[in-house]
């Protein structure tokens, strides 16, 4: 969770390397999906550590704005929710509960549902760092998932898998490799911290 701006700096950069960004902004036209990301970063920053009539003001139009490109985007993602190093990879519904925790470096596709148990709006899921979740991925209820797992495409993921460094798929997810998600994610933290680091 961004705490300080040095917190906040990192995750913008670590964010930026995890989409394979080379430049240091968006451009005016294009890059939508990383002119959301800044936006949701900038919403973290701003409601974690600013307070104040200004900050506040400046906090409900930096909500305004990424409120109407999620819409744009199709993307629905509350604040606080995954940590530094995300990839969204493109436009398409992505539907995030807010009470789920997803932890550094997730790189996720469209038609995502990260949902609650039924009935309970905050048990959501916990998932793991450098996690990749294919397009049409289906997770809910009180579930973790551990470091390191890929989640095939379409997969309907409603119990825990604690093993690292897996793939699973199907509906519902089963094990069905020993190859993790090393591959598709990139470890954005630690190029990121050096990054800043050295900055």
């Amino acid at each position: 969770m961004i705490m300080t701006k040095q917190d906040y700096l990192l995750y913008l950069t670590a964010d930026r390397i995890a989409l394979g960004e080379t430049r240091i902004s968006p451009r005016w036209f294009g890059d939508e999906i990383w002119k959301f990301q800044r936006l949701l970063r900038k919403a973290e920053y701003l409601k974690n550590c600013k307070s104040g009539l200004f900050w506040q003001l400046y906090y409900q139009y930096v909500q305004f704005k990424r409120h109407y490109l999620g819409i744009f985007l199709g993307l629905s993602i509350p604040l606080n929710v995954f940590g530094p190093g995300l990839s969204i990879v493109h436009y398409g519904t992505v539907i995030v509960n807010s009470g789920a925790v997803v932890g550094a470096n997730c790189r996720i596709h469209g038609c995502v549902n990260i949902g609650s148990q039924a009935g309970n709006v905050t048990q959501a899921p916990v998932i793991g760092d450098n996690v990749y979740i294919g397009p049409g991925a289906k997770l809910f209820g009180t579930i973790k998932i551990a470091d390191g797992i890929a989640i095939g495409a379409n997969a309907v993921v409603n119990k825990s898998f604690f093993e690292r460094n897996i793939t699973i798929a199907g509906m519902p997810a089963r094990k069905i490799s020993e190859r993790g998600a090393g591959e598709y994610v990139i470890d954005a933290l630690a190029a990121a911290k050096l990054q800043v680091a050295s900055a």
